[in-house]
């Protein structure tokens, strides 16, 4: 890593099913932590395509009503695609301020719709995407699975950047794949805004012995139209995300944050040279580890449910 690395983590939302407008907003938020120095920028999950907290898209086992089919059409006209406009006006900002920029995005393949969290190098574009592996509960009816192919960690000018979506941070396995690259720079976009999150960050941090940026939207009832069909009520002034941004250092220490119903910016400074002191006594894929007894075979192969290759 970089002797020295300012970070910002984005608390704030999106624009409900506008992407376009989300991508502005994009835009402004990293121009200020850029102001303020930062030279990576981290979002919260589906922040460039809306998290559609509260919906049910209508789909009770065994059935399917009309109603939730037109939410998931509104919901796929908000997604982007990795080569559209709304990419490319953030790819742009982050080469303006030289920027790299850690972004959760829903991308738009095919007829498919992907919790995706993508790498934007300042003077390279997009150098790396990770589509979430295990989407949780209810989201699986919306967001497809990804595959062994985008778990890269993304060796940067800045140091070796990493990115586990939300509750994927609760699969050992995961984390343990992404230790075996060598991140330095763990960031956790999420939409878990329970007080449960922090300790988790925190246990991270430890056992990786890597700096975690975790960013999470805070967004209001309110910020959705009035015909947003929303189980958790209708009360404008409710929180349907109240945050909990926070960044960690590799000794589980609370650098910045949390973060709780309003809007911010956290900054951090941090220092290669703490990554090798907090190794001293524990390296989860080095002296720590017991190969002999446990291993971890991971597949990275991308996973075409149609292969026209030849057999020979």
């Amino acid at each position: 890593m970089k002797n020295q690395v300012k970070v910002a983590v984005i608390q704030d939302s999106s624009i409900p099913f506008d992407a376009g407008g989300t991508a502005a907003k994009a835009c402004t938020l990293l121009q200020q932590a850029a102001e303020s120095g930062a030279e990576l920028v981290v979002f919260p999950e589906a922040f460039l395509g809306t998290y559609p907290k509260g919906l049910t898209f209508d789909a009770p086992i065994g059935t399917r009503l009309p109603e939730g089919r037109r939410d998931y059409q509104r919901y796929f006209e908000g997604a982007v695609d990795l080569d559209g406009p709304e990419l490319e006006q953030v790819r742009q900002c982050a080469n303006e301020h030289g920027t790299f920029v850690v972004l959760g995005i829903i991308e738009r393949y095919g007829a498919t719709l992907y919790c995706t969290v993508v790498f934007i190098d300042p003077a390279k574009g997009i150098v790396g995407k990770r589509r979430k592996l295990m989407p949780t509960g209810a989201e699986r009816l919306v967001w497809g699975f990804g595959d062994g192919s985008t778990l890269d960690v993304v060796k940067s000018d800045l140091g070796n950047i990493g990115a586990v979506i939300c509750w994927e941070n609760y699969m050992p396995a995961l984390r343990m794949a992404t230790y075996g690259q060598g991140v330095e720079i763990y960031c956790a976009p999420t939409a878990d805004d329970r007080d449960t999150w922090l300790p988790t960050l925190q246990h991270i941090a430890m056992e990786g012995r890597c700096y975690v940026l975790s960013a999470c939207q805070t967004i209001t009832r309110g910020e959705f139209a009035e015909d947003y069909r929303c189980v958790l009520g209708d009360n404008p002034e409710q929180h349907l995300m109240r945050g909990g941004s926070a960044i960690v250092g590799p000794l589980g220490e609370i650098i910045a944050g949390p973060l709780f119903g309003e809007r911010g910016i956290l900054y951090a400074e941090l220092d290669a040279a703490t990554l090798i002191r907090s190794k001293l006594d524990f390296d989860p894929v080095g002296h720590y580890s017991r190969p002999d007894v446990f291993s971890l075979k991971v597949d990275t192969e991308e996973k075409k449910p149609v292969d026209f290759g030849s057999s020979v």
